[in-house]
């Protein structure tokens, strides 16, 4: 378990090193001199970071990338480091998926002279997409997440970590708390992170009401506020309409308890001001339902 001083510490001198390499140097380097720092390998003989954090690539964007590299070659080379007889790449999944769709056996690269466990791995994996803001929403919170618990640090100390406002790491945790069918909606794209931000706290079956008006009707975050709103409001006055006839101080006349029992074919109990109709198959609802008609 890595210390509080000791994430921002060792991150930053593994980014340093990378960093100067794979932006400093690329642009400052003469071009005649590049060749020697950049090795061409075997595209086949590159993993993954096993703790990418990104898990979402938009396709079509992949297949433009794929098609400039194509017509002019990769501009920026991956990052890599070496691990037994093959390599781990640290940074440039997009280039190094796209040079794959264009078919290319080989792709050009800066190893990194480094060496990292993979708790640093990790970090770097999730320090390097943070800091590069290519994550959706969720994928940015699991991130965030993932830092806070393994390190026990806090959320300001993060964002000094990843220079992002507490506030902005904060609201971007809050996420986590939504369903699934929100979350899933937000990794598509389907709401905007505004959108998402103010459906935290509502019940699930809300959230997916809200969600499915918000797309059918393209609405922005303030129409989905006023709707929120007004769905709250409505809720409220039927809370409040039940409490009433709950706390009625009306009791039905003991007479009257048999006589609604002999009237009715079903099961129920009757309480002091109200009659609850016990309903325990479809088959039974469906002659509730048939009842009600006839009374009609």
């Amino acid at each position: 378990m890595a210390k509080k001083t000791g994430l921002g510490r060792g991150l930053g001198d593994i980014l340093d090193e990378i960093g100067s390499t794979y932006e400093t140097q690329i642009e400052e380097v003469p071009s005649e001199e590049l060749g020697e720092m950049v090795a061409e390998i075997d595209i086949n003989s590159i993993e993954p970071n096993p703790y990418q954090p990104r898990k979402h690539f938009d396709e079509e964007k992949l297949q433009e990338l794929s098609d400039s590299i194509k017509k002019h070659g990769l501009l920026q080379p991956i990052v890599v480091i070496s691990h037994e007889d093959r390599y781990i790449l640290i940074a440039g999944e997009r280039r190094l998926r796209a040079s794959k769709m264009a078919q290319f056996e080989t792709i050009k690269a800066i190893i990194a002279q480094v060496e990292l466990d993979e708790l640093r791995l990790r970090e770097l994996a999730l320090i390097e997409n943070i800091q590069r803001e290519n994550l959706n929403p969720i994928e940015l919170a699991v991130s965030y997440k993932e830092l806070i618990e393994v390190h026990k640090i806090t959320h300001e100390e993060l964002s000094n970590i990843v220079h992002k406002s507490r506030s902005q790491i904060t609201n971007t945790l809050r996420l986590l708390n939504l369903g699934d069918y929100a979350q899933e909606a937000v990794i598509a794209g389907k709401i905007s992170q505004g959108h998402a931000k103010i459906l935290v706290g509502l019940e699930k079956d809300k959230q997916k009401l809200i969600i499915d008006t918000i797309i059918g009707q393209k609405l922005s975050v303030r129409e989905s506020e006023d709707l929120i709103k007004k769905i709250k409001a409505k809720d409220l006055k039927n809370t409040k309409e039940i409490e009433s006839v709950t706390k009625s101080k009306y009791k039905i006349p003991k007479d009257k308890i048999a006589e609604i029992k002999e009237l009715l074919p079903f099961d129920a109990r009757v309480k002091k001001s109200s009659v609850e109709i016990l309903l325990p198959s479809e088959e039974i609802l469906i002659q509730f339902i048939s009842f009600l008609k006839k009374q009609g």
